[in-house]
Formats: structure tokens, C-alpha cells, sequence
């Protein structure tokens, strides 16, 4: 009778675990968060190095990408109670002052992309009036605050709108991509794989194109509700559970995010990345721009349009939701009063970086990536190690090595770059 429960309790752990229909709903989900805007500035940057640093950017961003993710889903399922989030988890773990800290750096890990969408959104849509509308270029300062109110207006007045709208978005986004990668290839050529690869160089070159891959790639941010849901429909299987979603998630991103970069890397030359990286525009603009086929003129800046401001809503949501909370931690001013500053500050920080122009693909790097990759990459294998919570939680040993690797290197190559 024992040996018969026992079989019939692991048939039903089994089951559990077994892919359904939900989890492929999940990975979309996962794989729809990290699809954003971050995607088209990905090629002009990955494929600076060349043809062959691309091969091995490929070949690394999916067990990057699933370590780093499964680890910090198995924090999220350390917690005590089954309905912490990720702050809850911190606060658990860390305590009050490590809370705190987390709340600062995922601040600064989402306010630097809103500060790179208004930026994006502003030479997305002067690049379309010029080249493809045939007008004069608006004065800078006057169309970068038109775009950025209008878009936060959509997020304060319509947000329940707004949202519905952007999670609507994410797949027509994904399908168009998609349909342009392969639209591209008549186009491929090899003038990207006749470069002669410096091999000695190469280690620096794909250390130095590891944030943007990290940027592209994050989809940290619905994690915490993930995890909880699966340890709240599986518990104890929920580990196994997220696994092999987050997996499944990270092979989907690798294979049509890299087929996507590979498709337009291909069709262009390396001057021509390089003319993209110095007009601050994404690839789509660019390919609009030197493209004869009507379809991607038009198309490109609309699909880019389209991908900065569905990113532009959430990370303005969480941005502001941020802000917020770390005000709120250090004043007794009444919390309408510190909603109102918040959203002032975000609007006229952005609408400033906006007509300055800084690089984006340099904000990516400098400002975004170290912070996603210490709460990503770093904190998860910190607690592993030194939370007793996290014993029953751990990853191999060389999934910890190659995951704090990845993030020492992204956040290792952003100081080089900035010396």
C-alpha cells in the first residue's frame, strides 16, 4: 500500500511538471516582456565587432539569459510566504537596509530606459517626418515635449487603456519582426563574414556587447508575479515549473531575436551599422531609410514607433512607481504630493535628455544594463551562497560560475567603456 501511494504521488508530481498549455502561455508572456524596443537597437551593436563575435554572442545570450532568470525566480520562491514578491523576498533575506537598497537600484535599473525611449521616440519620429514624409525637421525641443506629453498623458489619464493596449501590441510587434527578418534575406550578403576576424581582439569585443544583450534580453521585471503564481498553482514542483519555462522563454528570445539580428546584420554592411550608431536612430529607421522597398520604409518606423512606446508606458509605470516609494521611505509629505513630483521629475528629466540627444545605445550600456545585471545576474548567486533559505534553492555549481560571470562582465565592461 505504501509502495502504491508512493508511485501514485510521484505520477502526480509528474504530471505537474509536464509542459501544458499554460506554460506556453507563461513563455509568451515572459518572452513578450523582453521583446521591446531594446531589440532594434540590438543588431547595430552586436554586429559592430563583426560576423564572427555576433556567432558567439548567439551562442552564449540563451544559457545567459535561463540561468540568470531561473535564478532569480528560485530567490522569489525562497520566501516564507507564498505571496511575497521580490521586495518581500529582499526584506526577508536582507532585511530593511537591503530592501531599501533594491527598491534604489530597480529605480535606476528601469528610470535610464524611459530617459533612452524619449530619446528613441524623438528621433524615430523626425526620422519618418524627413525621409519619409518629405517635411523639415520640427525643432527638437518642441517635438520631444509634444511626444513625451502625449505619451505620458496616455499612461496617467488611460492607464488601464494603456496597458490593455500595449499587452495587445507585444505579438503583432513580434509577428511583424519576424516577417522582416525573413523579408531581408534576398538582401543578405557577405560583406559582413568578409572581414578578416581579429581573434585577439575578439574576447574584448563580445565582453564590451555583452550589456546590450543583457538589456535586450531581461524580462526580470514580471518575474516576481510569475513565481509566485507557479509556487501558488504547484508548490513544491513550482522550482521545476519555472525552470522550464524561463528555459523555454530563453530559447524562444534566442532563436527569433538572434535570427532577427542575423537577418539584419546580413543585409547591411558594417559602414552602415556604423552610419546607423551615429545617427542615434534604431535599425528599422535606418532600414527605412536606405531601403527602396515601400514596405520597410513605412513599416520600419511604424514597428519601431509602435515597440518604444509600448516599452515607454510600462517602464514610465514602474519608473514612477519607483520613484514614489523611495520618496515616500524618506518623507512625510502627503502621497499625492510626492505622486505629482515624481511624474514632473520623470516628464522634465526626459523631455531634457530628449533634446540634448545623448547615445542611446551608450545610455543602454552606462546606465541600464549594470543595474538590471547586479539585481539579475549578481544578487540571486549572492544569496545562494550566503542565505540558508537558499540552500534547498541553489544551481550547479558552474551554472553560479557562468551566471556571475555574465553579470561581473556586463557591469566590468561598462566602467572600461566609461574609462
Amino acid at each position: 500500500m505504501l509502495i502504491m501511494q508512493t508511485t501514485n504521488t510521484a505520477s502526480i508530481g509528474a504530471k505537474k511538471t509536464k509542459w501544458t498549455y499554460k506554460d506556453f502561455t507563461w513563455c509568451l508572456s515572459l518572452f513578450g516582456t523582453a521583446v521591446g524596443a531594446g531589440v532594434l537597437f540590438l543588431p547595430i551593436k552586436a554586429g559592430a565587432g563583426g560576423f564572427w563575435p555576433l556567432v558567439i554572442l548567439a551562442l552564449i545570450a540563451a544559457p545567459m539569459t535561463w540561468f540568470a532568470h531561473k535564478s532569480l525566480a528560485r530567490f522569489v520562491l525562497s520566501a516564507k510566504n507564498p505571496d511575497a514578491d521580490i521586495t518581500d523576498t529582499v526584506e526577508e533575506h536582507f532585511g530593511k537596509t537591503g530592501a531599501n537598497l533594491i527598491t534604489f537600484a530597480y529605480f535606476f535599473a528601469i528610470y535610464p530606459i524611459v530617459l533612452i525611449y524619449g530619446v528613441g521616440i524623438t528621433n524615430t519620429v523626425d526620422s519618418f517626418m524627413v525621409n519619409q514624409m518629405g517635411m523639415e525637421s520640427i525643432p527638437r525641443w518642441l517635438l520631444s515635449g509634444v511626444l513625451i506629453t502625449l505619451m505620458t498623458c496616455g499612461v496617467v489619464f488611460g492607464k488601464e487603456l494603456m496597458l490593455k493596449a500595449t499587452s495587445a501590441m507585444v505579438y503583432p510587434l513580434v509577428f511583424i519582426l519576424m516577417a522582416l527578418s525573413v523579408y531581408l534575406i534576398p538582401g543578405w550578403n557577405t560583406s559582413m563574414m568578409s572581414v578578416d576576424p581579429d581573434w585577439g581582439s575578439m574576447p574584448s569585443v563580445v565582453w564590451l556587447a555583452i550589456p546590450i544583450i543583457v538589456f535586450s534580453f531581461n524580462h526580470s521585471p514580471v518575474i516576481s508575479q510569475f513565481s509566485k503564481e507557479q509556487r501558488r498553482v504547484y508548490g513544491e514542483d513550482a522550482v521545476a515549473k519555472t525552470d522550464m519555462i524561463t528555459g523555454g522563454a530563453a530559447m524562444m528570445l534566442m532563436s527569433f531575436v538572434m535570427f532577427f539580428v542575423f537577418s539584419v546584420v546580413l543585409s547591411l554592411s558594417p559602414e552602415q551599422l556604423a552610419q546607423a550608431q551615429a545617427q542615434n536612430i534604431s535599425v528599422l529607421s535606418y532600414l527605412a531609410n536606405v531601403h527602396e522597398s515601400p514596405l520597410i520604409s513605412y513599416l520600419g518606423p511604424i514597428v519601431a514607433f509602435a515597440a518604444i512606446t509600448s516599452s515607454y508606458f510600462g517602464h514610465f509605470l514602474g519608473a514612477h512607481e519607483g520613484l514614489v516609494g523611495l520618496a515616500k521611505s524618506r518623507s512625510k509629505a502627503p502621497v499625492a504630493k510626492l505622486e505629482k513630483a515624481s511624474l514632473i521629475f520623470i516628464v522634465v528629466t526626459t523631455w531634457i535628455v530628449s533634446i540634448i540627444n545623448p547615445s542611446i545605445l551608450g545610455m543602454i550600456e552606462t546606465m541600464g544594463a549594470p543595474m538590471i545585471a547586479a539585481i539579475l545576474f549578481l544578487m540571486p548567486i549572492f544569496a545562494m551562497r550566503k542565505v540558508p533559505a537558499m540552500a534547498k534553492y541553489k544551481t550547479s555549481a558552474p551554472v553560479q560560475i557562468f551566471t556571475a560571470l555574465c553579470g561581473v562582465a556586463a557591469i566590468t565592461s561598462v566602467i572600461y567603456g566609461a574609462l
